[in-house]
């Protein structure tokens, strides 16, 4: 197969490019590694609570599944300081934290890529080694850069040259820097590109949550979709969310768990079903309220229309066989007989019919002066 066939096919089978294409919001449930944490929890084994995650976030709605592939060793020095919020993720050490999550490997991500193709969902995973980034380009329609590597160029453009469309993180960072990346990409690829506003704060405090930048990230890349990756908490009002896709977010990625109150990881920040459930009814009514844009009359608003318009109205008695001038009309509701806007097609006529004072003027009432009286 081609590159541009294998192009074309990743964009048709993707559900999250497709949707976007289509101006259709996409939420991302990003399971991460959290599915070792709900194993411990439930006593099973981490492919199956990875399993049941992906059945659950189906069961909610959401579009696409996002997991983390990685080891210890290839992403974080043992020296490595924590960056999280250490009364929730006690771990002082990035590459011990890591090390705790990160057991699976091809066998274990082709298993849960075909999990999801059953399931009816779409299966992508955030790669952090070259080793990972080549055995998922079999398995992924889509690829996802992380903020952490925004600066990343070789990386960068090892992943853009699989040729697939990119959904790229750019939290902590400088317009120069999503420039750079961008233009990485761009010289060996054309395939549509997703940058997702984002902050790395965990939890990201709604005061920092800076939703603006989407509009921004829009002005900057107009060629360019954009999104959002939250790391805000979750709350019953999803305004986070709601605001986001009102400025230009069209596809938002959320970290997800079965049980918020686990200690650890991404739990504490994450949405869960429930959550994605309110945020996808939400988005439902946005797009309800937001309606299509078009500039046009409602059908609904015809009655509306013809009763609240104004029509040419006699101002006053006019007889028979008279010249019709703008002083002898006026204008009033309904909007059911000549409209104002065509005044001229009046003045000037003359009078076919008596017309009593507040008659609404009507085309079968005036005919024109006869050319002998012109003269």
């Amino acid at each position: 197969m081609d590159s541009d066939s294998s192009t074309n096919e990743s964009l048709s089978n993707s559900t999250i490019m497709t949707r976007i294409a289509d101006g259709k919001f996409v939420l991302i449930a990003e399971i991460g590694v959290n599915y070792y944490d709900i194993a411990t929890k439930e006593n099973i084994t981490p492919m199956e609570a990875a399993k049941l995650m992906i059945k659950e976030a189906k069961d909610a709605g959401i579009h696409a599944v996002k997991f983390q592939t990685y080891k210890a060793g290839t992403l974080a020095a043992k020296a490595s300081p924590y960056y999280w919020d250490i009364t929730e993720e006690p771990t002082q050490s990035q590459y011990e934290l890591f090390k705790k999550f990160d057991s699976f490997g091809y066998d274990e991500y082709k298993e849960l890529k075909e999990y999801c193709d059953e399931t009816g969902i779409e299966f992508l995973s955030t790669a952090f080694d070259y080793e990972s980034a080549d055995y998922l380009d079999e398995l992924m329609n889509v690829y996802k850069i992380s903020s952490s590597d925004l600066s990343n160029l070789p990386f960068i453009e090892h992943q853009a040259k699989k040729n697939k469309p990119i959904l790229m993180s750019v939290g902590a960072s400088d317009l120069p820097e999503i420039e750079a990346a961008v233009d990485t990409i761009r010289a060996v690829s054309d395939q549509p590109i997703v940058l997702l506003h984002c902050v790395l704060e965990y939890p990201t405090p709604l005061e920092h949550a800076n939703l603006l930048k989407i509009l921004s990230l829009k002005r900057q890349f107009p060629e360019l979709y954009i999104g959002y990756s939250d790391h805000t908490k979750p709350t019953d009002d999803c305004d986070v969310i709601k605001t986001a896709y009102n400025l230009g977010a069209i596809c938002v990625e959320k970290h997800f768990t079965l049980d918020k109150t686990l200690k650890g990881n991404d739990h504490y920040h994450a949405m869960d079903p429930e959550d994605a459930r309110r945020i996808l009814s939400a988005i439902e009514r946005l797009d309800m309220l937001r309606g299509s844009g078009e500039l046009n009359c409602l059908e609904t608003e015809m009655t509306a229309r013809a009763n609240a318009r104004r029509s040419i109205v006699a101002d006053g008695n006019i007889p028979k066989g008279t010249v019709i001038t703008d002083s002898m009309l006026t204008f009033k509701r309904p909007g059911t007989g000549i409209s104002p806007d065509k005044l001229y097609e009046v003045v000037g006529k003359m009078a076919a019919v008596d017309i009593e004072d507040d008659t609404i003027i009507t085309a079968e009432m005036l005919e024109r002066v006869p050319k002998e009286e012109q003269d």
